[in-house]
């Protein structure tokens, strides 16, 4: 299967596209995942990548599209992949559509991960990170430290990241909904996407979006 996966951010995208792409034997194709591969490798992408990034500036659709088209011609994604980040707006999706018509191959499904904007800014806004070791994560709601403001695992002081500030994630949010959300309608009109709930245990989460492509899948 072919999938574009799409939510708002805290509606637990990273999650569901390993859980998926290992239940679909097909590969997590992430932005991040590429930008960091590219960069590390210095591929002439990554090259260009760094350099506006380095500058403070956004990298260009081009180089991200450069980039996934070449992440999606390797081997392992020959029968399928589930893209996570890209496209990110109408202008990917576009190219994206010639990339596959080219290939002679197209989407089967673009899963859209459904969550109210109040949970969004509670689940982001609640995280607690550790200053020593930053593996160490907590939520003041989900799952709170035994003491206040302290590290369960190593005893060190829990923040705040600026990144996860309601203010931050707001600002996130509003990039979403004007740079992103437009991409779902665009595929819907593609009679491509199907929507389920994000809230809920993880592995519910997972059953339900399995069982939302059982359609996609056999079609």
């Amino acid at each position: 299967m072919r999938i574009v996966l799409v939510g708002p951010p805290g509606a637990g995208k990273g999650t569901q596209a390993a859980y998926l792409a290992h239940n679909l034997s097909i590969p997590h194709i992430s932005t991040g995942d590429l930008f960091r591969a590219n960069m590390s490798q210095g591929t002439d992408l990554g090259k260009q990548a760094r350099a506006y990034i380095d500058a403070g500036q956004l990298v260009p659709d081009e180089v991200t599209i450069g980039m996934a088209k070449d992440r999606m011609s390797q081997p392992d994604a020959v029968n399928g992949f589930l893209l996570d980040g890209f496209p990110r707006n109408v202008g990917q999706a576009e190219a994206l559509d010639v990339m596959l018509k080219d290939e002679g191959v197209k989407l089967d499904a673009v899963l859209d991960l459904e969550v109210p904007e109040d949970e969004v800014v509670k689940r982001i806004a609640g995280r607690r990170v550790c200053r020593r070791d930053s593996a160490h994560v907590f939520h003041v709601t989900y799952s709170p430290p035994k003491a206040e403001g302290v590290c369960d695992v190593c005893g060190g002081e829990l923040y705040q990241r600026h990144d996860d500030s309601e203010e931050t994630v707001r600002t996130r949010l509003e990039v979403y909904h004007t740079q992103t959300e437009p991409i779902i309608d665009y595929y819907r009109a593609q009679g491509l996407v199907v929507t389920i709930s994000a809230l809920g245990e993880v592995a519910d989460v997972t059953a339900r979006a399995m069982e939302a492509l059982k359609p996609s899948a056999e079609g």
